[in-house]
Formats: structure tokens, sequence, C-alpha cells
């Protein structure tokens, strides 16, 4: 009993902003990390978050005073992608969400937490500040000369499916180390993609629970049928095409050849999840079924475990459920850098 006290006490302490439903925070549970505080905004995530990991406050980070947050050894972030996001409008720090960057780097300055992560999407490498420069820049020149002692600050543009998750999903970390742990983290080499495809990933017991989807509408119905599997819109009859999309196909060069209602074969690796999980952002369709993917499906290829539960069956929960575990990030990427990050900072 003794021993296991001891170990608890000794795990890092996880300090986890922006936590979303918990993806992030189950990954760096799984890998040894004591989650003491979590925050977020969005009340779908929370319920999420609350049902499976533990407590978790739901108020504004604007509101929040550092003092009412516990000390930890880390702290993650996955601050809102979507001002950055190719899906998105691309507003970067001139969306007000882009700029709750600012709130993370307020705690952090408090905290001086030993390892700093930041999660987001690719879109950000391509993102500038408000006075011009990189943002990337901006968040390494913050960070690296915090309080007069900074982080070693290093970033990657990572795929998903290169860490055991069953989907090509491309997000950029930054891993910064205090600087006078004298660290400089390394990213966790790539995995084998053997078992990553849908083939290996759909077939799922009767027993496990949230296998339903949110029914598509008749004009997505009418369209997937005509869709075989691995294939797209491109493959519906001109005549069967909604107007709007018969425009699109009319110019193809104009519209920078969309491929929307993407079919994922079941020997193809899905692309990624969004949180819209509409069939013209993502690939959502089952390969051999004229459905989109159920609940239990999508978290799959999201590398949710089968025990980690998603709230009730109501038409209101199941489109909120598509969209909390798009925004997540896959747990099995998540566990791949905690276990690296614990390796290097904390053994």
């Amino acid at each position: 009993m003794l021993s296991s006290m001891l170990k608890t006490k000794n795990k890092p302490k996880l300090i986890s902003l922006f936590s979303g439903c918990g993806g992030l925070d189950l990954g760096f549970k799984n890998a040894g990390f004591d989650l003491v505080w979590a925050n977020d905004f969005d009340s779908d995530a929370q319920a999420v978050h609350a049902l499976n990991i533990g407590e978790i406050d739901g108020r504004d980070i604007l509101t929040i005073g550092e003092d009412e947050i516990p000390d930890g050894d880390i702290l993650t972030a996955g601050f809102p992608c979507q001002p950055f996001s190719n899906a998105g409008n691309r507003k970067g720090v001139h969306d007000s969400r882009g700029m709750l960057y600012k709130e993370c780097l307020r705690i952090i300055k408090r905290k001086m937490p030993k390892v700093i992560v930041f999660e987001n999407v690719k879109g950000l490498l391509s993102t500038k500040y408000i006075d011009g420069r990189n943002l990337v820049d901006v968040i390494i020149e913050d960070l690296s000369t915090m309080n007069n002692i900074g982080y070693n600050v290093v970033y990657k543009l990572l795929n998903a499916s290169d860490y055991g998750v069953p989907q090509n999903r491309q997000r950029v970390f930054f891993v910064g180390v205090r600087k006078d742990l004298e660290i400089i983290f390394k990213f966790p080499n790539k995995h084998s993609k053997e078992n990553l495809t849908l083939r290996h990933i759909l077939d799922i017991p009767n027993d496990v629970p949230n296998q339903v989807d949110w029914v598509l509408s008749p004009q997505a119905l009418e369209m997937i049928k005509y869709i075989p599997e691995g294939g797209s819109w491109k493959d519906v009859p001109y005549e069967r095409l909604a107007p709007r999309f018969q425009k699109i196909r009319d110019d193809m060069k104009k519209y920078r050849s969309p491929n929307f209602y993407r079919r994922f074969s079941r020997d193809e690796i899905n692309g990624t999840i969004t949180a819209s999980a509409q069939p013209e952002n993502c690939g959502i369709i089952h390969p051999i079924k004229n459905r989109r993917y159920t609940i239990r499906e999508v978290a799959r290829i999201q590398s949710f475990p089968d025990d980690f539960l998603f709230i009730d069956n109501s038409p209101k929960n199941i489109t909120a459920m598509y969209k909390v575990i798009g925004n997540a990030v896959p747990v099995a990427l998540a566990q791949n850098i905690a276990t690296a990050i614990m390796e290097q900072v904390f053994k």
C-alpha cells in the first residue's frame, strides 16, 4: 500500500488548459501523469471529460486567476484552433479566440512548470502575428524569455498516423522544457502504420456503447449511393448532383478541385475527422454503408478506447459528440508525446 501511495505521490502534476473532452489528458494520464486541474468552456466537452476523466473547471479562462490554479510540473494547452484552420476563415490572431494563447502565457508566467506543451492545427505555421511576424516565432520568443528563465522550445508538424492513430491528421506540437533543466526535447520516432486501415478499426462488438450515427440529409443520402468505396462526389453522375455541386463541377479549376464526400476504402487510413462531421469537410462516410460513421467509429478513428463513454443518444447530443471528438487530440498521439516527455524529463 505504501509503495502504491508513493507512486501516486511522485507522479508529475499536469495542468490542462483548453482540455476539450479529454483526448490529450487521457494520453498523459496513460503515460503516468497526475491531472491536477483541467479547464474547458464548452459544456459538451465538460460533460464527456467529467464522465471519463474527472473534475473539470468550466469557467471562461479569462475569468480565472492564476492563484486559483494549482501548481504543476507540466502544462498542456490545445488553445482554440479554428482561427488558424484551413477549414475556417483563417483570421488567426485577429479572431478573439486566436489571442487566447495569451491566457496560456499569463498562467505559465505565474506557474513556471518544468514543461509546456502546445498543440494546434497546421495552419498556425503560416499565420502572421498582429505585428507581421510569424506567429511561430512569436510563440518561441515569448516562451524562451519567460521570467528571465525561459524554455528551450522545439516544434514539429506531426501526422497522427505515424504514432498509432488510424487517421492521417496533421497537427503541430510545441514542447518547451525550462532552461534550468538543460534538456532539449526530442520528438519520438515514428511507428509502423500496420493495422491502421479502416478494415482493422470498424469491426466493433455489438456490446460496445455509442454505436449511433447522425442521419444524413436526403440530398446527401441521394448522392452517396453513387459513390463507390474509395471514391468521392466526382463519381456521382452529373445529373444526380444538386445544382450547387453542378456549378462547382462546371468549373473545377475555379473551386480548386474540391474532394467533397470522400468515402475512404477499408484498405486506406482515414483522413482527418473534423468537428463539423460534414461529408463536404471530411471523410465521414462509411466505406460500404450509406451513412455517417457512428460516434464509436469516429472515436476509434481518434484512438479513444471503447470504454471511453459519450453522453446519451438524443439527436442534440449526437451532433455534439461528433463535435467534441473531432476537436480532440487523438489519445495515442498524446500518449506518445507524453511518454517521450516522461522519459526525457521526469525519469
